[in-house]
This record gives structure tokens, sequence and C-alpha cells, in this order.
């Protein structure tokens, strides 16, 4: 084979892997671009105000409001479900938290009677807002990875609607 002959073929070669390099970051990228959109509040900001600190929130396009934020220091992300009696766990996020089962509990789902088992979170936390010692639940059968922030975490804040838009605010 020729050198002309080998330096095409080199040619084709870095053309295709530059075309799969193209590819791969084109769906990185996007991939980013749709969990942006999912979750617009993977970063909340924060506000002090002389009534307390405040987060503002983005709903999806699905009227959702899905949050950033932490549980004892690990970073989670949340699902603001007012009609949760308390925050809800997926077993394997609370495997992976290193949450501590307690007592085994019966709960109403929308799907039915679900097990679930009693923790509490030293630390929750969604942008400045900071909350201790929280009760939760363990639910072995909840899919996903997005923990359902129920009515035990939120009845600490106020938190007002108003268009695509909520504000949590702790009181001073």
């Amino acid at each position: 084979m020729s050198e002309s002959g080998s330096t095409q073929r080199m040619g084709r070669v870095m053309m295709i892997l530059a075309w799969v390099a193209g590819l791969s970051l084109a769906v990185i990228w996007f991939s980013g671009v749709e969990e942006r959109r999912l979750n617009p509040n993977q970063q909340p900001e924060s506000a002090t105000t002389e009534r307390g600190v405040e987060v503002r929130l983005e709903s999806n396009p699905q009227g959702h409001y899905l949050v950033g934020g932490e549980i004892n220091g690990q970073e989670v992300t949340f699902l603001l479900d007012t009609g949760a009696t308390f925050v809800a766990v997926p077993a394997n996020v609370a495997d992976r938290l290193g949450l501590q089962r307690g007592r085994r509990i019966a709960v109403s789902t929308a799907n039915g009677t679900a097990d679930s088992f009693t923790t509490r979170i030293g630390t929750l936390q969604l942008g400045a807002i900071r909350l201790q010692d929280v009760n939760a639940g363990i639910v072995p059968g909840m899919d996903g990875e997005e923990i359902l922030l129920g009515m035990s975490a939120l009845r600490q804040l106020d938190f007002t609607q108003r268009g695509g838009e909520l504000i949590l605010r702790q009181q001073r």
C-alpha cells in the first residue's frame, strides 16, 4: 500500500472518530437540556428577607415542582407533594443515604396500601432552607430517585403558589 493510501485511510478514521465525538457531545448536551426542563430547580436560589429565608421554584412542563436539595449532606431530588403525609423516600435512595429503617407501617397511596418503614432525617435542605429531625418513611415499592417532599417537612414552611411559581419560606 502506498503512503498516499495509508494517509487517506488514516484521514477517514480520524473523520469517523470526529463524528463519533461530536455526536457523543451532542447527546450529553441534549440530555442536560432535558434534565433542566424536567427539573428547572436543580440548584435553587435563596433570598433572605425580613420575614425569613425564601426559595422560589418554577414548575416543570407537567406542573410539578422538582427541586435539588440535600438529605444529611447528600444530594437528592425532591418532588413536592402536599398530598403526602410525610417525606417518602424510595428504598434504594434510603439505602444510598444510609437512612435507618424503623418500625413497619402501612401507608395509603394512590395505588392502594403499601408497606413502609419509619425513619428520621437529621438534616433536610432546600437552598438555604434547612430543616432538622424530619419524620419520613422508607417505601420499598416506590420507584425512581425522587423523594416525595410531604407535609412532615412542608408544614414547617409557609408556601405560596402563583401561576407556575412556588415560594417556600422558612420563618426566622
